[in-house]
């Protein structure tokens, strides 16, 4: 329990709930505590279904079960491993695993590995992934469009002109083909300390000459061309004041937004944040009223830690605090009403980032207890299946998760969603 609460540290913040702004003192303990009523009262909506007989006249005293399939919620993760584990099993395995705990899958789109011979991305292989997430109702993001830290090898003889022209026609490529089947995507990575010590000096001197926020307003231009209906992500791994501003100037001569979602990156490979931690970086961002989505959070199963030179062992004792951690974020992260995505980095351990035990999944894909206890959380707690009765008005009531739903009343089967906006009654005829 301690690793689920964190130790005490009182801050002050706003809350938003509802229409209204509330100045409060919290603290890690109140945090959590509050949590589930914070995840009834902003994950669930008002349920109403009505029964009928074939003349139209309530039936009263009929059993309606009410069955959730899929969740609004975005839980999800890199899908890097797909169809590249050491054997057929491991890759089953990674396929199996991440179907039943996933609805949202991140899909690799770095440059040099995208495209490492001019002309030729390598779409064939997003297609399959995509078309897979897409058979197993899982929604699908491309990560990133653009990020300096990007030169392939056939950039060397390229002026900064020309590549930031191959950049936009990149982004175009790669939205205009994967449309329908990407829909959301990563447009610009790290653009708040973009010219740190960089490993693509190509691409940063190309950002340098056309100007951080100009490159980055470019990029979104272009984007948005190539799929109007597309979901547009700004994403960072700062999360101070530096990424505010860059956020702030992201608009058009109208003052209207060029993203639509702001994407916060949580790696917490030197240790995990505290619950105010948590809370105050949402808090950070709400004011510019678009959703919010944790990118790529990671959390180890093995000693703490950055660039590590030798090899990250994942350990029993580390796994079961990586568990709690996971929990305790995760319910965290739910419970913010801002927050509508949560991305995990990597599902494996093998291949993972850094080569660190930051898994899902051991490198021989067996589950951690972490694996275990989200999927059990998520479809014991935080998903809907109810038995009710109808009373003498052919009704029934409740409150359920936002997402799609099979309900159940006699020998009736009727698909329902449960959307954000209060009540839409289902009104359901007997066969």
């Amino acid at each position: 329990m301690q690793h689920l609460i964190g130790n005490a540290v009182t801050a002050w913040f706003f809350l938003f709930f509802s229409s209204s702004v509330y100045l409060v003192a919290q603290d890690n303990v109140t945090l959590f505590a509050e949590s589930t009523n914070r995840i009834e009262q902003h994950r669930k909506e008002n349920v109403q279904i009505k029964v009928l007989d074939a003349g139209g006249k309530p039936v009263s005293g009929t059993e309606v079960h009410l069955e959730q399939n899929s969740h609004e919620f975005l839980f999800g993760s890199n899908i890097f491993l797909w169809g590249r584990g050491r054997t057929e099993e491991q890759t089953k395995a990674y396929k199996d695993r991440y179907a039943a705990l996933f609805n949202f899958a991140t899909l690799a789109y770095y440059w040099p590995s995208y495209e490492a011979e001019r002309g030729k991305p390598n779409h064939d292989y997003a297609k399959q992934v995509a078309q897979w997430c897409k058979e197993n109702k899982i929604t699908t993001k491309g990560h990133p469009l653009a990020w300096n830290h990007a030169d392939a090898a056939w950039h060397g003889s390229i002026d900064a002109d020309e590549l930031f022209q191959l950049q936009l026609d990149r982004i175009n490529d790669c939205v205009r083909t994967m449309s329908g089947l990407i829909d959301r995507w990563d447009v610009v990575n790290e653009v708040s300390d973009f010219d740190r010590d960089s490993q693509s000096p190509l691409h940063t001197a190309m950002w340098k000459k056309i100007g951080k926020i100009e490159f980055t307003k470019e990029c979104f231009i272009a984007a948005r061309k190539a799929d109007p209906n597309a979901t547009l992500l700004i994403n960072d791994y700062c999360t101070n004041d530096e990424y505010v501003k860059v956020i702030e100037q992201l608009v058009d001569a109208d003052g209207k937004k060029l993203y639509d979602v702001i994407g916060i990156q949580s790696h917490m490979h030197g240790g995990v944040w505290d619950n105010v931690t948590i809370w105050e970086t949402c808090q950070r961002f709400v004011r510019f009223g678009v959703p919010l989505h944790f990118t790529e959070l990671t959390i180890l199963s093995g000693e703490s830690g950055w660039m590590k030179e030798t090899d990250w062992q994942s350990t029993p004792e580390w796994e079961e605090k990586q568990k709690d951690d996971v929990l305790r974020v995760y319910t965290m992260l739910f419970s913010h009403p801002s927050v509508e995505a949560v991305t995990w980095w990597d599902f494996s351990d093998q291949g993972a980032w850094q080569r660190a035990p930051s898994g899902f999944l051991r490198r021989d894909m067996s589950p951690k207890p972490a694996y275990d206890a989200l999927l059990e959380h998520i479809k014991t707690h935080w998903t809907t299946y109810a038995k009710l009765k109808t009373d003498e008005n052919g009704t029934v009531t409740t409150r359920a998760f936002r997402g799609t739903y099979t309900v159940r009343a006699g020998n009736t089967v009727t698909p329902y969603s449960v959307k954000k906006g209060g009540i839409e009654e289902l009104v359901i005829t007997l066969k």
